[in-house]
């Protein structure tokens, strides 16, 4: 039988089982977190994001989940730096030219600020820079696409929560904790 398990990665934790990184680096990885053989992430999510990462025993579904030719819809909350017009806006919409070529238009909308929870470490605020909530649902997977994407337009992302993966929600899940789907 197939596994597949809906973990909310936290802030600052590697995508992946074991740090392969310098011997006195210490980053914190999946194994921190889950104690189960033979799971793997289907996809990755950056260290410095947030949010839903879905781990399968299965590489048939992982192939799906990840692979861009499947087109799987990817929704984040997105805090960015500014307030986007709707000039912006309908440029996420339509698709931004990135040093990789043009991004498969997304959808995209203003969005009062998320019920989620405290970020550790917090995000750093201008007085002097208001920010706001956007959600962007993209179908493909570049690295770091939406970050890219809210710079583009001049909006960089400040927070980037992943909130679901095709039909697999956060829905409540709290940060650092999984649950099988």
């Amino acid at each position: 039988m197939t596994r597949l398990i809906l973990f909310n990665k936290p802030f600052g934790v590697l995508s992946q089982f074991t740090d392969r990184g310098t011997a006195d680096s210490a980053r914190a990885t999946l194994s921190d977190f889950i104690d189960i053989p033979r799971v793997y992430p289907a996809g990755r999510l950056d260290r410095d994001s947030e949010g839903l990462l879905l781990l399968t025993d299965s590489g048939k579904l992982q192939a799906r989940i990840a692979n861009p030719r499947f087109k799987t819809e990817k929704t984040y909350l997105v805090q960015v730096e500014g307030l986007p017009d709707d000039a912006a806006l309908a440029a996420l919409r339509q698709g931004v030219p990135l040093k990789d070529g043009l991004t498969r238009p997304a959808k995209v909308a203003r969005i009062e600020v998320p019920d989620i929870w405290a970020r550790t470490p917090p995000v750093r605020y201008r007085k002097s820079v208001p920010d706001c909530w956007l959600s962007i649902t993209v179908s493909e997977g570049r690295n770091r696409q939406v970050r890219r994407m809210t710079a583009a337009v001049g909006h960089p992302t400040l927070r980037l929560i992943r909130a679901q993966i095709g039909d697999w929600r956060l829905d409540g899940l709290e940060t650092g904790t999984w649950r099988d789907a």
